[in-house]
């Protein structure tokens, strides 16, 4: 096998432009999305469309950042362990600075504990620059963690990682405290705009959200998560961008919101858990790098800045999709159709060429 036919090629379109305002940035920018979905292409193209025909684009506000590892130890019994919480939570200057002190980017902001019988949970969340942060949030809970064994009594090893973080799981924690960038996006569409390019109104579009994204999901029993499908998004985006696609178990978490505003559409997706980077691994594939820097993602800026752009440039894109998807299916047909000519129309290009 050689090695170009041990590579996984994935179609990847450029789309938009999306206008984006907010406190990270304020630009126009296309989007690539790599997927086998060809209608998630016209999709989000729509959305787009309609992005740069409302007043202030998708306002998006870059919440919180942090990535997360858990650790796991073993006292003797509770007691000890919730003495040993109290130990941590007293020095959490001192592991700040074994954290500083082992990493260039790395900054420790929070410390959790959990007590179950005898076991402490620890999860330890992090600032890490322009990394999504996986590898060093690690690196940085080891010395933490070797630390704490050396020096608060009672407690014993039983894990580098325990499943609080939580990593490529769907769970409450991530959805209530966040991993990664929480990013809210914000899109007012005027009237005539609703009627003209979704084919719709705010009415029904608010409507379908609240029956199909918010009762729908609570009888399926999601985990604080409301949406018809960032995943498909997030996926797209994510491959094209070097990203760790597996994150997007905790990324499509998340709450659709649609208001009727007098007739205009207030359209907002609150997304807890964006885990994106523009360095590590995954980043220096040429496709990447050509991305990335197309996208604005590689200049010179303080550490961090590229990795918030990416991140709301990211939570733009899922609302532009999210968007496109609810107000066809305020309409009988209009999403089979669209799938149906859209699927059709590529597997026979694929074919003839």
């Amino acid at each position: 096998m050689t090695d170009e036919h041990a590579t996984a090629g994935v179609p990847m379109r450029w789309v938009g432009p999306l206008r984006i305002t907010g406190n990270v940035a304020n630009i126009e920018t296309e989007v690539p999305l790599a997927t086998y979905e060809s209608p998630l292409w016209p999709s989000v193209q729509r959305g787009a469309r309609i992005s740069r025909m409302a007043p202030e684009g998708i306002a998006t506000t870059l919440v919180d950042e942090r990535m997360t590892r858990s650790v796991l130890v073993e006292a003797v019994d509770a007691r000890t362990a919730l003495a040993a919480a109290r130990q941590v939570d007293a020095r959490f200057g001192k592991l700040r600075e074994i954290v500083r002190a082992g990493s260039r980017f790395a900054d420790l902001v929070a410390v959790r504990h959990e007590i179950t019988a005898n076991l402490l949970y620890l999860r330890f969340e992090f600032t890490t620059g322009d990394a999504s942060g996986h590898n060093m949030a690690t690196l940085a809970a080891d010395l933490l963690l070797s630390h704490l064994l050396d020096t608060v009594p009672g407690i014993a090893y039983c894990s580098i990682s325990a499943n609080y973080c939580t990593d490529k799981k769907a769970t409450a924690i991530n959805g209530i405290l966040g991993r990664g960038k929480n990013v809210v996006t914000e899109l007012t569409v005027p009237r005539d705009v609703v009627h003209d390019r979704l084919h719709t109104t705010a009415a029904r579009i608010a409507e379908l959200n609240v029956r199909k994204n918010l009762i729908g999901t609570l009888l399926a029993g999601g985990i604080r998560s409301a949406n018809a499908h960032y995943a498909n998004m997030l996926l797209g985006f994510y491959l094209a961008t070097g990203q760790d696609a597996a994150n997007i178990v905790e990324g499509s978490q998340g709450v659709t919101v649609a208001e009727d505003r007098d007739g205009d559409l207030y359209f907002s997706c609150t997304i807890p858990n964006l885990i994106v980077g523009t360095v590590g691994n995954g980043k220096g594939l040429p496709f990447v790098e050509t991305n990335l820097t197309r996208l604005g993602c590689r200049a010179e800026r303080e550490p961090g800045e590229n990795a918030r752009r990416l991140a709301v440039i990211a939570a733009a894109t899922v609302l532009c999709g999210e968007l496109s998807l609810l107000a066809a299916q305020t309409n009988p047909g209009e999403l089979m159709r669209a799938h149906v000519h859209l699927e059709r129309t590529a597997e026979k290009i694929g074919q003839e060429s």
